[in-house]
């Protein structure tokens, strides 16, 4: 059975600094009809439950811990009976949101392989938007899930707590901009875009500064 991609919106906020806002998600989902992965359990734990049906949930992957990426994931852990994985890097920011109910899993690391459905999700870290930040990427499926690294038209946002705009470039430049042309990335917010469309501009990114 072949692995498939699937794409949930869901609608919140996002908090941070004080400051909220409006945000629609993009919650990811990768498997075939007996099993699935689900990328940033975002805002509504009885949605991204309702798509995943009867499949075994195997694990949720948060991409970073900023509450709109996290703030279904114990619920629907709970639900599935499934762990939560987060980069380490990303513990202060994952307290903030869901205080000492930790993640089951801190060792998702740059490099480590996880699978599902028979393909391998290979995890990169790429810090910058948050210190945790990791993007999966899918050789077999041509795919990379940037989280909020990476988007159409540009990194992802710098100018908060936990963030840095040289460190977020580095990791475009050194893990994801190498990566195939015609990888398409599907990413946390909006649309999907490739590897090829945004390479040219990383001069300038950096010249505009964000």
């Amino acid at each position: 059975m072949i692995a498939r991609i699937e794409r949930l919106v869901t609608s919140g906020t996002f908090q941070l600094d004080g400051g909220s806002w409006e945000v629609d998600n993009n919650v990811w989902l990768i498997g075939d009809d007996d099993e699935v992965l689900v990328i940033d359990a975002a805002h509504d734990a009885e949605v991204i439950s309702a798509a995943i049906g009867s499949r075994r949930l195997v694990a949720i992957v948060c991409t970073h811990a900023h509450n709109d990426h996290v703030n279904a994931a114990p619920a629907l852990a709970a639900r599935h009976g499934a762990p939560i994985l987060l980069h380490p890097a990303d513990a202060v920011l994952w307290k903030t949101v869901h205080g000492m109910r930790v993640p089951d899993c801190w060792e998702l690391i740059d490099g480590e392989e996880l699978t599902v459905a028979g393909i391998a999700l290979r995890v990169l870290h790429t810090p910058g938007h948050s210190p945790g930040a990791v993007c999966l990427y899918v050789p077999e499926l041509g795919a990379l899930f940037s989280g909020d690294t990476l988007f159409q038209g540009g990194p992802g946002a710098t100018g908060r707590s936990f963030s840095d705009f040289d460190t977020i470039i580095a990791s475009l430049r050194d893990q994801l901009l190498a990566l195939p042309a015609d990888t398409t990335v599907h990413t946390g917010h909006g649309d999907t875009t490739s590897i090829g469309a945004e390479a040219p501009h990383l001069g300038d990114w950096i010249a505009r500064g964000h």
